[in-house]
């Protein structure tokens, strides 16, 4: 069997999970790994950002740019559906062609798109510069995970590094308010999307001095690109068919259409990898019992973690009245728990395990989303926001590391770009679902409230506050996957990679 070596030294075959390396056969640990990390972490940090930098600015870009109600939709769905649908491309292309070389690119049309949507004149040049900050993440985002789970082979080194990263996701989820917010009443809401400009060239600066290539080793001259064309399409349609939840029925043509299609196209692309002789999404991958229960258990989560910050803006704006600025603010205690969470998930998981760790995790988040929707119009925020927000940021901060040690479980250095494109999928769509369904939920229950007769705000509130009560059902729904289905190894295997075989 051939094989070829990276700048590395690394050695690949093209066998997805091939049997470990002994210990003293393993590359030494890459000196420059904690500088690539703090690097590859900004960049996450701006994608993250960039998810939730834009909901407080809709109001100041659909007066500015002459969106209708429906159009303004796009400014965020037009970025969510590219990502979401394209990921896995991105992740595979990663793995073949040179994680370092897709990140590079993912950052230049990442910036781009940030160039386009920052100078726009009109609603299509906004959602056109959306559209392309989506493919920039779905290259950037998987190459990026990859070099990490390759840099960090130490199972308790790996378990840090995950620990930070996924801190530093959860924190741009948190800052993009307060940034967007403060941006927004002090300077033009078009600096939310030029601030990503310094953060693009340190990127493109830093990392070909930092890292090295690396990619999966190919004996087949072609590859079968039509497995993965055709999934990212059934992607791409599926996640445009659930954001349509939220202004369409679920029996609508609008809904219907593109998620039963997208749905038939994702069947499609099984079929198709499984007869290929060289697909670029190998079956094989899906068959770790750990990967996968950890990968559903980040499709349901997501959907009650992103959607608490979407639920709670508007809670603070419409019905308890803060300005932009206030209710970017008032989510700073929020990125501190986060911080906290992830030190008490690096003191937990070496005992616990990932199984235990990761189920407190989702159980402490339910707990605080639970509180959070006992808000009601005459909530303060010491008494009423902070509490559910601060105990869901503390739990998320315990559960995000575990979920992408869980995800990554015996990833080899083939995959390691498409594993982690896998995990971006799950958060995608779970935050695609989560705001589909309780966006849709909060509005109906807040309009029949109306129809009963109640004050807005009192049936605005109502609403919202059913609509976390479900996503903390969301979370003991990933707990119990959890708890029942995942496998609970020794702590120091959780996340370690399953090294290729050498060269004979």
């Amino acid at each position: 069997m051939s094989t070829e070596s990276n700048e590395k030294g690394l050695t690949a075959t093209s066998e997805p999970d091939g049997p470990g390396l002994p210990p003293e056969a393993a590359a030494p640990a890459d000196p420059r790994r904690w500088r690539i990390l703090a690097v590859l972490g900004l960049v996450q940090f701006m994608l993250i950002l960039d998810v939730t930098v834009v909901n407080i600015a809709l109001p100041r870009i659909q007066d500015n740019l002459g969106f209708s109600g429906a159009g303004l939709a796009w400014v965020v769905n037009g970025y969510v559906v590219m990502a979401g649908g394209l990921l896995l491309l991105g992740g595979r292309l990663a793995d073949v062609f040179g994680r370092r070389r897709l990140f590079l690119i993912g950052v230049v049309v990442f910036a781009a798109g940030s160039i386009a949507c920052g100078a726009a004149t009109n609603p299509a040049t906004m959602i056109a510069g959306r559209v392309v900050q989506g493919v920039g993440e779905a290259l950037t985002a998987p190459a990026a995970l990859g070099l990490i789970a390759l840099m960090f082979t130490d199972a308790k080194e790996r378990g840090k590094a995950f620990g930070i990263w996924g801190g530093l996701a959860g924190l741009g989820g948190v800052t993009g308010s307060v940034i967007s917010g403060a941006l927004v009443d002090l300077v033009s809401w078009r600096w939310i999307f030029f601030i990503n400009l310094p953060v693009a060239v340190v990127a493109l600066v830093l990392v070909p001095m930092l890292t090295s290539e690396s990619r999966m080793t190919r004996e087949h001259v072609r590859l079968d690109f039509s497995g993965a064309i055709v999934g990212t399409l059934g992607l791409g349609g599926a996640v445009y068919g659930l954001l349509q939840v939220v202004s369409h029925s679920w029996a609508s043509w609008q809904v219907l259409l593109p998620l039963l299609g997208g749905l038939a196209l994702l069947g499609a692309m099984v079929a198709i990898e499984a007869r290929s002789s060289a697909p670029l999404i190998p079956l094989s991958f899906f068959g770790n019992r750990t990967r996968l229960v950890a990968n559903v258990g980040t499709l349901v989560s997501t959907g009650g973690f992103f959607t608490y910050s979407y639920l709670l803006t508007l809670f603070e704006q419409q019905v308890l009245h803060y300005s932009p600025l206030t209710a970017g603010l008032s989510y700073l205690p929020f990125g501190v728990a986060i911080g906290l969470g992830i030190g008490l998930n690096n003191a937990l998981m070496p005992r616990l395990g990932v199984r235990v760790t990761l189920t407190i995790g989702f159980i402490g988040s339910a707990v605080g989303l639970f509180l959070t929707g006992m808000l009601d119009v005459g909530s303060s925020y010491a008494g009423g926001v902070l509490p559910g927000m601060i105990i869901l940021g503390m739990f998320t901060g315990v559960a995000i590391p575990a979920s992408t040690s869980a995800a990554l479980h015996e990833v080899d250095e083939q995959n390691s770009s498409l594993a982690s494109a896998v995990q971006n999928v799950m958060q995608q769509i779970g935050a695609a679902v989560g705001i589909a369904c309780l966006v849709a939920l909060a509005l109906t229950h807040a309009t029949d409230e109306l129809r009963s007769g109640a004050d807005p705000a009192v049936a605005s509130a109502s609403g919202l506050a059913l609509s976390f009560w479900f996503g903390a059902a969301f979370m003991v729904v990933s707990a119990g996957l959890v708890l029942v289905l995942l496998g609970n190894p020794k702590a120091a295997e959780w996340g370690a990679p399953k090294e290729s075989p050498a060269a004979a």
